[in-house]
């Protein structure tokens, strides 16, 4: 290890510091340094707060926190290949069999199915990370300071909140689009007003919509045996290239169709993006958040009870509205348990950045993002999953909720004398 500081520090650096012949590089140099070693820099002059906690440490945390949600989601990617393979080759010697009947009874090997996922999961996040990376060291050394930390979590969050089909070319120019509008434009890390791993998230979804959203969010890659209909000799079957489609629980429950179990949404052994679908994972991702302090609970809390309040609200609707919206005959704990709201909830409200900073701002900030995110699913039927534009809303009006809350506390202050 002295050996690999010595070289780095005596031999490689002085290269990238002021005179050496890369020193428009320093930035780039100094991200990479910074991250494999502890910094040298020191202060020598003034009062200043020691603090164990920096930037580096608040963003392994919340990687920390998003491990569960990615392995987890890595395995339900290459278990939802696996169990499309096995049901459509059952097909063709029971042409009678449910779907439904043949998963209740299926069986795949857990490390099987975790290999499985990688492969497509892996391809997508490097893709990600290396474009994002790109991007900011390019602006680092184009404005001449440090290459930020935030794009840790950022390129993380872009590759969960995909799904796992998702062409690697769009992936790129997603996330491109999330670092340079979310985030640069507006001056970097701790800069930026939005979400970067929404906004890239958006553009997919606008750009995108036909691997985004409705039937198409999840598509099994590998060549299938699909039943196209049963004839009076026997089976007709067709050689698909492009495999099937299945719809997620939330595009069921607009079109009024049966919607998993309670126990299957909890656990995420459903299609969705990847690291999306299971709440128990979000769940752990909350408590170590909470625990290290790095997510608000005030936050979280608001944005549950914004939710919880508005889907009670239209389940006493007539039947003749729930007729016309068929998700709204949804129940409430199916609601939290669907879709990305658990992940949003934990990992994407709770930004230190883009969301409310004072305690009173976060509680009207979560609540209002909860009602929003219901609002949106149960009322719009072309896109049932709200939880990204509520959120994405509010960003734009966090600044404004801190400002309204200081002046209340100003003027409080003031009265008292």
């Amino acid at each position: 290890m002295k050996f690999l500081d010595d070289l780095i520090h005596k031999k490689i650096k002085p290269h990238f510091e002021k005179g050496g012949k890369f020193e428009k590089f320093y930035y780039a140099f100094e991200a990479g340094e910074s991250f494999h070693f502890v910094t040298d820099k020191r202060t020598d002059v003034g009062a200043h707060v020691r603090d164990s906690v920096d930037l580096k440490r608040m963003m392994v945390t919340v990687i920390l926190a998003l491990i569960p949600c990615f392995v987890f989601g890595a395995w339900n990617v290459g278990y939802q290949q696996l169990l499309y393979n096995d049901f459509n080759a059952a097909l063709a010697n029971d042409a009678g069999l449910q779907f439904a009947a043949f998963k209740a009874e299926y069986s795949v090997p857990l490390v099987g199915a975790l290999i499985q996922g990688l492969g497509k999961v892996l391809p997508l996040m490097l893709v990600v990370y290396a474009t994002g990376g790109t991007i900011e060291a390019i602006f680092a050394v184009i404005r001449k300071h440090e290459i930020n930390e935030g794009f840790l979590v950022s390129g993380f969050l872009i590759t969960l909140i995909l799904p796992p089909t998702m062409p690697l070319w769009q992936a790129a120019i997603s996330t491109a689009f999330g670092v340079v509008i979310g985030k640069e434009v507006f001056g970097g890390t701790g800069m930026n007003i939005l979400n970067p791993a929404l906004t890239a998230r958006a553009f997919a979804f606008f750009a995108y919509a036909k691997q985004m959203s409705g039937d198409k969010v999840w598509v099994a890659p590998n060549e299938l045996l699909v039943l196209n209909g049963v004839g009076a000799e026997g089976h007709n079957i067709t050689l698909m290239h492009d495999a099937v489609t299945a719809a997620t629980p939330l595009g069921n429950a607009a079109v009024g169709s049966e919607i998993p179990a309670v126990i299957d949404l909890f656990i995420g052994t459903i299609p969705g993006s990847i690291g999306e679908t299971s709440v128990i994972c979000c769940l752990i991702g909350a408590a170590v958040l909470l625990i290290s302090r790095v997510g608000s609970w005030r936050t979280m809390l608001g944005t549950l009870i914004g939710a919880v309040l508005v889907t009670a609200l239209f389940s006493v609707l007539p039947e003749a509205a729930k007729d016309h919206y068929p998700i709204l005959k949804v129940g409430i704990v199916e609601h939290i348990f669907m879709g990305g709201f658990a992940f949003g909830l934990v990992f994407m409200c709770t930004d230190p950045v883009s969301s409310a900073c004072t305690n009173t701002g976060k509680w009207v900030f979560g609540i209002l993002t909860g009602v929003l995110a219901m609002t949106i699913r149960c009322l719009n039927p072309a896109y049932p999953e709200g939880m990204m534009l509520a959120i994405l809303f509010m960003n734009v009006f966090a600044p404004l909720i801190d400002h309204y809350v200081v002046q209340a506390n100003v003027k409080r202050r003031l009265a008292r004398g």
